[in-house]
């Protein structure tokens, strides 16, 4: 495995692989790497002869007194289980090779970045929309690998390469989770040994909600029952909703694509989770 730090070297490398007929898949990452990160570049190998994969905690999508200069940060480690999953290059840039000190464009998909996370989180997915047109500009890549645990980001993404006509096909990947069901996310490490027995019921309420709507219950109820469980639990909810999965708007009665979008704390701890499925 190669490791880059300047676009320049990224570039140059891809290039030459571009030359030579190569089809090249990425897979944008912040690091801190664990089985999704891994599932998604293995996926990546089967749709692709060479996979890039980029480390980069990109602070423009970190809130004020968010968790950026404590996100968990494992270079050497991340190396290894890369090298050893057979990635053929790692981008790994500064801040400063990122971002010049005189930016100023920032991109933003209307609407979408402003519902559920968007939110709470004020400018974060402007800032995740922002670092990943750059990293496609740079990598260039053919297609892109993006984990589904984080649906309404990838929506966002998916959107901008719409609307901006950008020659990257998105492929989503299920999510991997642990085998209490707790979706795998680099935040988990902040959970507590018993905030880590009470994390999983985040999935249980939505699989209960989803079982609930197939029954036939009323999705206001179904979002109102969820949220008390949530709280009755320990959890401090940002929101449950039930929304279309083409678009996340908010689901009517006779909607199909369904998506259950949640978000809470535990303690400190902010948790994502999100379950899809056909009515």
């Amino acid at each position: 495995m190669q490791i880059v730090n300047t676009v320049q070297a990224l570039r140059t490398l891809i290039h030459t692989w571009k030359a030579a007929g190569k089809r090249v898949a990425f897979v944008p990452t912040m690091g801190n790497l664990h089985a999704g990160h891994c599932q998604l570049v293995t996926a990546a190998q089967q749709h692709a002869d060479k996979v890039v994969v980029s480390i980069f905690v990109n602070p423009t999508q970190f809130g004020v007194g968010e968790d950026f200069d404590s996100y968990p940060r494992t270079e050497a480690q991340d190396q290894e289980k890369l090298q050893a999953i057979g990635a053929d290059l790692l981008f790994l840039p500064s801040v400063e090779e990122m971002y010049s000190p005189t930016a100023k464009t920032v991109v933003s998909v209307a609407g979408l970045s402003e519902l559920y996370c968007g939110a709470s989180r004020v400018g974060h997915f402007d800032g995740v929309a922002t670092v990943v047109c750059k990293l496609f500009n740079m990598v260039q890549p053919d297609v892109a690998l993006f984990g589904l645990k984080d649906f309404q980001q990838l929506t966002v993404i998916r959107t901008m390469v719409n609307d901006l006509n950008m020659p990257v096909d998105i492929i989503g990947i299920d999510t991997v989770r642990e085998a209490s069901g707790l979706a795998m996310s680099s935040r988990n490490g902040y959970l507590t040994p018993e905030q880590r027995q009470t994390a999983p019921l985040l999935y249980q309420s939505l699989c209960a909600a989803r079982e609930a709507m197939v029954a036939g219950l009323d999705y206001m109820s179904v979002e109102k029952n969820a949220l008390s469980t949530l709280q009755n639990a320990g959890f401090q909810p940002d929101y449950f909703h039930i929304c279309r999965s083409v678009d996340l708007a908010p689901a009517q009665q006779g909607d199909t694509e369904l998506v259950l979008l949640v978000a809470a704390k535990l303690g400190k701890t902010r948790l994502i989770d999100n379950l899809y499925f056909t009515r």
